[in-house]
């Protein structure tokens, strides 16, 4: 049994920290390993991706494509993965399931800004489930086994160019 004051890292799994700049002894002073001079000799230097004047090639790529800053990010949760929580007694069929279950059955780590039911898998179970939003196949196949399917995301408002 080992004591308190007796303990120490393994052999070989600490390595002693490199003390740079402290004279010619040391191997490591005077520059202390950063080469001579100029800019990168110096602290605060912030010159990733410059070519030396030359355009850099971050700028010369092509810009692609858009990210909305306001897009929705769902949780998404497939057939399959509802009826291994149900096979595991993590879900109950016969209650409603809503993010609030699913998040505490541990199917979902969080809700994100909704949940998309999406119709992997195989769905045997009559559930009564509210998502967000829900994939056409998704609703077809939750009506199909008896189930009862409740989307709670708000219809798109028609526009006056739309009318």
């Amino acid at each position: 049994m080992t004591k308190l004051n007796e303990l120490s890292p393994r052999e070989g799994s600490v390595k002693k920290r490199m003390r740079v700049g402290r004279g010619p002894g040391s191997g490591k002073g005077k520059t202390a390993g950063r080469g001579v001079k100029g800019q990168k000799a110096r602290s605060g230097v912030a010159i990733a991706g410059f070519e030396g004047g030359q355009m850099p090639l971050h700028m010369r790529m092509p810009k692609r494509g858009f990210n909305n800053p306001r897009a929705l990010d769902f949780a998404e949760v497939n057939f399959w993965r509802l009826e291994q929580a149900i096979a595991a007694g993590k879900l109950d069929p016969k209650k409603p399931i809503d993010a609030a279950v699913l998040v505490a059955a541990g199917v979902l780590r969080r809700a994100k800004d909704g949940i998309k039911l999406l119709a992997k898998g195989e769905l045997t179970s009559k559930i009564e489930i509210t998502v967000y939003a829900a994939s056409a196949s998704a609703v077809e196949a939750v009506e199909k086994a008896g189930g009862k399917l409740t989307v709670t995301r708000p219809a798109p408002v028609a526009t006056a160019a739309e009318a």
